[in-house]
């Protein structure tokens, strides 16, 4: 899911003030020790990059440098967000615009439709997981977050979204262990970190109620 403030990714516009480096992106951004080469790589891969190098941008979430992770984070959305078919991705970008719009209902027909057209597409999944979401069918959201990440367990989007949907369901001891896993896997997540922070102390406070 990649839904409220709580999941907001900022849309990031980097300079390309460098000539692209030598080599593939993902070897660079794993090895470059200039800061800027590494920016530089996360934004190709973020261009042109594919599935296979997600494992590399997740790596890239704990750079040293905020800028090259920021970037990593929206490359990594780039990238899931391609199928490799052009059809596909129109609905996929038709389903983005009902939700912008609250068009919630009408946004699960067309991400339902991303879905029986490529059932292998995570992103399909967890679009509709958020209208789902959205629509207050949370259970719906779950099955669909289950999907997710059975075909991408780095997708910290629907990990922060299981978090989502068990505090609307009051479960919040299920809510502070998924943000702790999204966090797991994207510690930059500030809104999630406070989510986090502010379930565990109302846990803590539960249990010194019980006593």
């Amino acid at each position: 899911m990649k839904s409220s403030a709580l999941l907001a990714v900022p849309l990031l516009v980097v300079a390309a003030c460098a000539s692209p480096s030598r080599g593939k992106p993902g070897d660079v951004l794993t090895h470059a020790t200039n800061p800027e080469t590494r920016r530089q790589a996360a934004l190709a891969l973020g261009e042109k990059g594919a599935m296979r190098d997600a494992p590399v941008l997740v790596r890239a979430l704990r750079d040293p440098d905020p800028l090259v992770r920021a970037i990593a984070e929206t490359s990594l959305w780039q990238v899931w967000t391609r199928s490799g078919d052009k059809e596909t991705d129109r609905a996929l970008t038709e389903g983005v615009a009902l939700l912008e719009s609250q068009q919630f209902g009408q946004a699960v027909e067309v991400f339902t439709l991303v879905i029986e057209r490529r059932p292998d597409f995570a992103e399909g999944w967890n679009k509709r997981a958020t209208a789902y979401y959205l629509l207050g069918d949370y259970r719906k959201s779950l099955a669909d977050c289950d999907e997710v990440i059975t075909r991408n367990p780095y997708h910290f989007g629907a990990l922060s979204g299981y978090g989502m949907n068990y505090l609307e369901l009051d479960e919040p001891a299920r809510a502070l262990d998924y943000f702790e896993r999204a966090l797991a896997v994207n510690p930059n997540l500030e809104q999630v970190e406070q989510a986090a922070d502010l379930l565990r102390h109302l846990l803590r406070q539960q249990r010194r109620d019980a006593v």
